[in-house]
């Protein structure tokens, strides 16, 4: 275990938690904790654009040193009293409170060491059961590459078309703390776990510090702690139902318990052996695929699964732009300035940071601004010009007539105002991002915003399985908090859903939309829920999205990227929401009478709904938290505990590539001897298509599997054809044209082979057993080819341009006749 990298890595982020405290503080000024949490996520924005930008002139040291200095700079102006400064005097322009300072760095150290100790037991990047590949290679292409966007080492010649940003931010990482990417990988995905604890922790603790109070009577400090607590178990710990629900059915009775299989096998992707098999089958990786058709991550499958993946590395940032949203959903109405600057100023580029991060959720940064201008106490209506605002002004309308009409179109206009400003938010944030938009984030593989048909939507079975304990929790909380005069039209109202839902094939509308429309009506009809219901709001809208429009494009089949990368931000929401939202289920039933001497704001508290303290609430209470943690933990604890069942050949490592030499001996002093090259040379090898002929009734698996690119993706020189991942960035003809190329250079003619091996700037060809498999017997011989490395059963191959024959080639070519078929299949 190489503890002295562990350390060199604590100390990195050391000095990043410093530099983020005032920045930090100047987000959340007033806040319980004053952002102390998210330090870190700001820290790591602040030094990434910078460097981003300068990377397209000059990627390497000078990218680096401008993204250290505009922390430095941003850091030291936004810690001091620039008044003060004026007056030569020096002070800090905010306080920072320590106690927060310490618990944020104590949940980050413990977030870090966890998944640290977790990937010393599984560090490998394996090609199985994810892209590991992907994200490793990344990572080294980005060290190879001079000047941004890096070179695509699965087609060579031509830049990355994938949103690179999180990994661009490790990269910077890694030279910080001189340490090669085979380390940076693991320690950066611990830094990034521990960045989403943090935040998780800060933003509902703040949340929480103002709510709770007036709910239990607690202390702000308590309260804050309380809630941070239990955003950072149901963020960074909890699980969906599949598992707990497994067990569940085996305590049924036989006749019972097989229906019940049937029921829940009929709506997923188990099967009823599969359900009934018991702790023995128990395998980490079913619990993310519940929904046919579908992937169903959450943050500990995910870190579990060790993908350094786009849609993890942005959930910290994703955070950071719900604590803006935070930010001005408490400024005052007479803070204009702030509320502007907020919008229009801070949220912009963190947007366009994520689109670069992960374009995903790009839109979801946007829309946090959108719901923060809706459901604040301010009117959105002064962040527009005066002429426009006095046209749409809410609060006047209300006044002059209360009626339920009048009501409506206030509202209606308040939202108007909301889309207004949160669309020039959307304008600048997006020229911000222009230069990913229109180069990396383009493509030629094809997409569109498609309907989903009944089809295609899940049923209830599954979305209760994975988004059920949220959905319980949330609907006692909501329904505690907001009036409701007539219960029994409330269950009506649902049940009459479900039914509907049941008919047409939308089981959401009865799942997330009644959790939709209860937020939003506790936000703005009562006023009695606060910002955690915003991203209840913001969580719900994204399950409802998802189950009525998707991307269609070539990354997977149907829907399943689009609820892949939209599932991963609704836990993120919904877990900080519910960090306040569980404690104020269980406290806010506890006695009443503490809260009149706690110093929460009266004329907030007196809108709260003041139920009987009846012990049953209490008991009932109690009950639902007890059966939501021990449901939601399960998994967590038999997963966890069978990651470390057993270490890594060679004792425990952080090693993300010790396994080649381990597991594929031959290859480790190969790839090794790539690794040692110079710049970023094209290299040959079978192209990584998802089946090759394995025999003549048979195919054997290659993409996900060792078969595919092991040198291109270990090192990042760029290979001709990599991952058929590429038919979603290029388009599908253009990938197999590839593919037919690197099959005619490997089987074809002198002639052929010499003119595609100069089209593409072929410099080494890699033959290994992968080669072989797929061409049979392959051997290069002449005054153009030259072994340069030969290792076990891989041969390498250098090309001498200058001596290949030379001829006028007059037509397209082809692929010689027994030459394997190639393309994407």
């Amino acid at each position: 275990m190489e503890y002295a990298l562990v350390a060199r890595w604590l100390v990195l982020y050391a000095a990043l938690f410093a530099l983020g405290l005032p920045l930090a503080a100047r987000l959340l000024p007033d806040a319980r904790g004053r952002g102390a949490g998210l330090a870190i996520p700001i820290a790591l924005v602040v030094l990434s654009v910078p460097a981003y930008w300068v990377g397209h002139l000059a990627w390497g040291p000078l990218a680096l040193a401008s993204g250290v200095l505009a922390l430095l700079v941003a850091s030291a102006l936004a810690g001091l009293d620039l008044g003060a400064l004026r007056e030569r005097e020096v002070r800090p322009a905010v306080d920072v409170d320590r106690d927060a300072v310490t618990d944020a760095a104590l949940v980050f150290l413990v977030g870090f060491l966890l998944v640290v100790a977790i990937r010393s037991f599984d560090p490998a990047v394996y090609p199985v059961g994810g892209e590991k590949f992907l994200d490793f290679g990344l990572l080294k292409t980005l060290r190879r590459s001079p000047v941004l966007p890096p070179e695509d080492f699965w087609f060579a010649n031509e830049p990355v078309k994938y949103y690179y940003g999180g990994h661009l931010t490790a990269t910077l990482l890694g030279w910080l703390a001189a340490m090669p990417p085979r380390f940076a990988y693991n320690l950066a995905l611990a830094g990034f776990y521990a960045a989403l604890l943090s935040a998780a922790f800060e933003l509902a603790g703040a949340v929480g510090a103002d709510r709770l109070p007036s709910l239990s009577g607690l202390s702000p400090h308590r309260a804050r702690r309380i809630a941070g607590a239990c955003a950072v178990f149901f963020v960074g710990v909890a699980s969906n139902l599949a598992t707990a629900g497994r067990f569940a059915l085996l305590a049924l009775p036989e006749p019972l318990r097989r229906s019940a299989a049937e029921l829940v096998a009929a709506q997923s992707q188990y099967t009823v052996d599969r359900i009934l098999a018991g702790a023995d089958s128990f395998s980490y990786w079913s619990a993310s695929r519940i929904i046919p058709g579908t992937i169903n991550e959450f943050p500990l499958f995910a870190w579990l699964n060790g993908d350094l993946h786009a849609h993890m590395i942005g959930t910290p940032t994703l955070l950071l732009a719900a604590a803006v949203g935070y930010s001005y959903y408490r400024a005052p109405e007479s803070a204009l300035l702030r509320r502007r600057a907020l919008l229009f100023a801070v949220l912009p580029p963190i947007a366009a940071w994520q689109a670069v991060q992960n374009t995903w959720s790009f839109p979801s940064v946007l829309a946090l601004g959108w719901l923060a201008a809706v459901f604040a106490p301010a009117a959105p209506t002064t962040l527009l010009p005066a002429a426009l605002a006095r046209r749409l002004d809410t609060d006047a309308d209300v006044a002059a007539d209360a009626s339920a009409p009048a009501r409506l179109r206030a509202e209606l206009r308040r939202v108007g105002a909301a889309t207004l400003a949160a669309a020039v938010a959307a304008l600048v944030a997006a020229v911000l991002a222009s230069p990913f938009l229109l180069g990396a984030a383009t493509g030629a593989g094809g997409r569109s915003i498609e309907f989903l048909g009944p089809a295609m939507r899940s049923g209830f079975g599954g979305l209760l399985i994975v988004h059920g304990a949220f959905v319980v929790g949330f609907a006692a909380y909501l329904l505690a908090r907001v009036r409701i005069e007539c219960a029994w039209a409330l269950v009506l109202a649902v049940g009459w859903a479900a039914y509907i839902g049941h008919r047409i094939g939308f089981a959401a509308l009865a799942v997330s939309v009644p959790i939709l429309v209860l937020a939003w009506v506790g936000l703005r009809a009562s006023r009695s829920l606060g910002y955690e219901a915003v991203l209840v709001v913001a969580g719900a809208g994204l399950v409802t999205l998802v189950e009525l429009v998707y991307v269609k494009e070539q990354a997977g089949p149907g829907r399943m990227n689009t609820v892949f990368k939209t599932y991963m931000q609704v836990w993120v929401f919904w877990g900080t929401a519910m960090g306040v939202a569980f404690p104020g289920l269980v406290l806010g039933t506890f006695d009443r009478e503490r809260a009149a001497g706690s110093d929460a704001d009266p004329d907030h508290d007196s809108r709260l709904r003041r139920a009987p303290d009846f012990p049953w609430r209490r008991v009932g209470a109690v009950g639902l938290a007890v059966l939501l943690v021990a449901s939601t933990s399960v998994y967590g604890v038999i997963a966890v505990g069978a990651h470390f069942q057993s270490a890594p050949a060679g004792g425990a490592t952080l090693d993300a590539t010790q396994f080649v030499e381990t597991q594929h001996p031959g290859y480790d002093r190969a790839i090794a001897w790539v690794d040692d090259l110079e710049g970023q040379p094209t290299i040959l090898e079978a192209p990584g298509t998802r089946y090759y002929p394995g025999g003549s009734d048979q195919r054997e698996r290659v993409m996900y599997s060792w078969h595919a690119n092991p040198a291109s993706s270990l090192t990042g020189v760029p290979t001709v054809a990599g991952w058929q991942h590429e038919v979603g960035y290029r388009g599908r003809e253009a990938y197999r044209e590839r593919v037919r190329d690197v099959d005619a250079i490997y089987t074809g003619n002198a002639t052929v082979r010499a003119e595609l091996l100069r089209e593409y700037e072929v410099q080494y060809i890699w033959v290994s057993p992968n080669e072989r498999a797929r061409y049979g017997s392959v051997s290069f011989s002449g005054a153009a080819f030259e072994v340069v490395h030969r290792s076990g059963d891989v041969t390498i191959y250098g090309v001498d341009h200058a001596a290949l024959p030379r001829v006028a080639v007059t037509s397209s070519l082809e692929v010689p006749p027994g030459a394997p078929a190639g393309g994407a299949r």
